[in-house]
C-alpha cells in the first residue's frame, strides 16, 4: 500500500495538565493510544497520535506562585516530566503539543474569532462556584456541603464563589443539536455506559458556559478584548486541531486527518469533550471528531489513589521492578477497557508468571527449542495436514480479523483475550501432538508439527507488537523474520507463511519469571 492511498487515523491523548508529576493514569491512558497507533500502522494506516501538555490557567499560576518561579519556566519543567514518561514508555507518538507554543495561540485566537462572528459568543457577567483543582464551574445542585458549611464539587475539589465580568458562550442554544449528533452518531461516545451518561446530563438542559477569565492572566487573551484570557478548557481542547495546522484547513494536515478518529479520555473529562467540544466546532462552523472514549480510574490493592495516602502509582517504578512489556500488558489486561480497575502487585506477578511466562514465554521456548534440536535450527518442512493441524492454522489465520474488530472498538483486553485463547489452543495441540516423541516414530509428523506451531508463534508475535513490542520484537527476530515482513498484510497474504529451511538462531526466552515471594507487602 502507497503512503498516498494509505487510510489516515488521527487518535490524541488529552494533554496531561502540568500541577504535577505524572502517574499510572497518565501512562494508562497514553498506553491505550500507543497499542492502538501501533496496530494501525502495522494494519497499513498512516497515523498521526498527539499527546502533550495542558499549561494555563488558575491552578498553574498558583502553582507557579508557590514554587517561586514563572508560570512559564514551570511548566517548562513539567512538562519535560511527561516528555520523559513517553520516552520511558517508548510511546510512539508523533506530535507532543504544548498550550504554550505559539501555533497553539493562533489556533485559540482563530476558533474564538470564529465563535464571536458566528454569534455564539456574548459578553455577560458571571457568578457562580468555581473550582481551581478543576478548572470548572458547578451549579449549586452538583455541590455538596461538609458541616462546616464548606462546598465540595463531585470531584471532591473546594469551590469558591466567583463573581467577574465573563465571556459566554451560547451552550445552551445546543441541547437538541447535540442530542441529534449522538442519535446520528451511536459510536460517538464509548463506552455505552457512559454515552448514556452524557445523554441523560444533555437531556437535563445545558446552561450558556463561561469561557473567559479576567481575576488572572495564565492563558491565552481574547482577541481584541485583552482584559480577559480564555477559559482554560476552550483553550485545552483546541490543541487537537492546532496539531493538524489549524487555522490553515486546506494544505496543512487538517485537512488529511480532521476530524479525529479518536480522542481518549479519563471519565472525569468525558463532560468536556463530549459536549462542550462538539458544540465549540460545530459553532465555529467545524467537524467534531468521530469518538470520544473515556476509560476509568485505578485504585491501588483497593484504595483510592491519592497523594496524601501516600499511595500514588509511579509508572517509572513499575517499569524498573518488572519490566516495560510486563506492564504495557497487566494494564491493558487485567480490567475491561472502560471499567474501573483495582492494581495489585499479586494480579501483577500472578499475570506474568502464569500468562507471560508458562502460557506465552513457555511456548515459544519449547517449540523453538525442538526446532534447533531436532530441525538442524530451520524451519522444518510440513507433510500432509491433519484435522488437528488445519484447526489450528485456521485458528491463527482468524486471529486477524478478530484483532481489527476489537481493536476498533478499544477492547483491548477482549483483543488480549483472543490472542491468549490462541495460545491456550496451541499449548493443547503441543501437549497431544507430543512432537517429543515423534523424533524416532514419525520424524516427517514431527516436522508437520513444529511448523505448525512454528506458524502459530509467527502469527502471535506479529499481532502482540502494538502491546509488548520489545518481546514481540526478539520473537521475530528468533523465527527469522525480516524487518519489513512484521506488518499485517506479512500474514494475511498468499506469500505469508514461514519459510521452510529458513535457518533460526539460537532460542533465547522472552519472559522471565517473577519471584512470587518477593511480592508480600510490596508497595509501588
Amino acid at each position: 500500500m502507497t503512503a498516498s492511498a494509505a487510510p489516515t487515523y488521527y487518535l490524541t491523548t488529552p494533554i496531561y495538565y502540568v500541577n504535577d508529576a505524572p502517574h499510572v493514569g497518565h501512562a494508562y491512558t497514553t498506553l491505550a493510544c500507543d497499542v492502538l497507533a501501533r496496530f494501525k500502522r502495522l494494519d497499513g494506516y498512516d497515523v498521526k497520535f498527539l499527546t502533550g501538555t495542558d499549561e494555563h490557567g488558575q491552578k498553574v499560576e498558583k502553582s507557579a506562585q508557590a514554587a517561586g518561579v514563572h508560570p512559564q519556566e514551570f511548566t517548562d519543567r513539567v512538562s519535560q516530566n511527561f516528555r520523559d514518561l513517553a520516552d520511558h514508555m517508548t510511546f510512539s507518538h508523533d506530535d507532543f503539543i504544548r498550550t504554550t507554543e505559539d501555533r497553539h495561540k493562533q489556533a485559540c485566537s482563530e476558533i474564538w474569532q470564529r465563535l464571536f462572528d458566528n454569534g455564539e459568543i456574548y459578553l455577560g457577567s458571571y457568578a457562580g462556584w468555581y473550582a481551581v483543582r478543576d478548572e470548572a464551574f458547578y451549579t449549586e445542585a452538583e455541590l455538596t456541603e461538609d458541616p462546616n458549611g464548606a462546598k465540595t464539587a463531585p470531584s471532591g475539589a473546594e469551590v469558591e464563589w466567583v463573581e467577574e465580568p465573563s465571556y459566554f458562550f451560547k451552550l445552551s442554544a445546543w441541547q437538541d443539536r447535540l442530542l441529534a449528533y449522538y442519535e446520528a452518531n451511536p459510536d460517538f461516545i464509548l463506552p455505552k455506559t457512559r454515552r448514556n451518561e452524557v445523554i441523560s446530563f444533555v437531556k437535563g438542559g445545558l446552561q450558556d458556559l463561561s469561557v473567559s477569565r479576567t481575576t488572572f492572566n495564565w492563558g491565552v487573551p481574547v482577541p481584541d478584548d485583552d482584559d480577559h484570557i480564555m477559559y482554560v478548557w476552550l483553550d485545552a481542547l483546541t490543541n487537537y486541531i492546532t496539531a493538524v495546522g489549524f487555522p490553515e484547513t486546506e494544505t496543512s494536515e487538517y485537512a488529511q486527518y480532521w476530524p479525529a478518529d479518536l480522542h481518549m479520555v479519563g471519565k472525569d473529562i468525558l463532560r468536556f469533550h463530549a459536549v462542550y467540544w462538539p458544540a465549540f466546532l460545530m459553532g465555529a462552523g467545524l467537524k467534531p471528531p468521530k469518538r470520544v472514549f473515556a476509560h476509568g480510574w485505578w485504585t491501588n490493592e483497593g484504595q483510592k489513589i491519592s497523594k496524601s495516602l501516600g499511595n500514588v502509582i509511579d509508572p517509572f517504578d513499575l517499569v524498573e521492578r518488572y519490566g516495560l512489556d510486563q506492564v504495557r500488558y497487566f494494564l491493558l489486561r487485567e480490567v475491561p477497557f472502560g471499567n474501573d480497575g483495582d492494581f495489585s502487585h499479586r494480579a501483577m506477578v500472578q499475570r506474568m508468571n502464569g500468562e507471560l511466562a508458562n502460557d506465552y514465554g513457555n511456548l515459544a521456548q519449547r517449540v523453538l527449542s525442538m526446532i534447533a534440536k531436532n530441525c538442524d535450527s530451520r524451519i522444518p518442512e510440513p507433510g500432509e495436514l491433519t484435522g488437528n493441524d488445519t484447526a489450528l492454522f485456521d485458528q491463527a489465520v482468524a486471529l486477524l480479523g478478530k484483532q481489527r474488530e476489537l481493536m476498533d472498538i478499544q477492547s483491548f483486553h477482549e483483543a488480549l483475550e483472543t490472542i491468549w485463547a490462541m495460545i491456550r489452543a496451541a499449548n493443547v495441540y503441543v501437549d497431544a501432538q507430543a512432537p517429543w516423541k515423534l523424533r524416532k516414530e514419525d520424524p516427517v509428523r514431527m516436522a508437520t508439527v513444529l511448523y505448525v506451531l512454528a506458524e502459530c508463534i509467527h502469527h502471535l508475535a506479529i499481532l502482540t507488537q502494538p502491546f509488548m513490542p520489545k518481546a514481540s520484537s526478539k520473537l521475530l527476530d528468533q523465527l527469522g523474520i525480516a524487518e519489513d515482513r512484521r506488518v499485517f498484510d506479512a500474514i494475511s497474504g498468499e506469500d505469508s507463511m514461514l519459510v521452510p529451511g529458513t535457518e533460526l538462531p539460537k532460542p533465547q526466552g522472552v519472559f522471565p519469571r517473577f519471584a512470587e515471594e518477593q511480592d508480600a507487602g510490596a508497595g509501588a
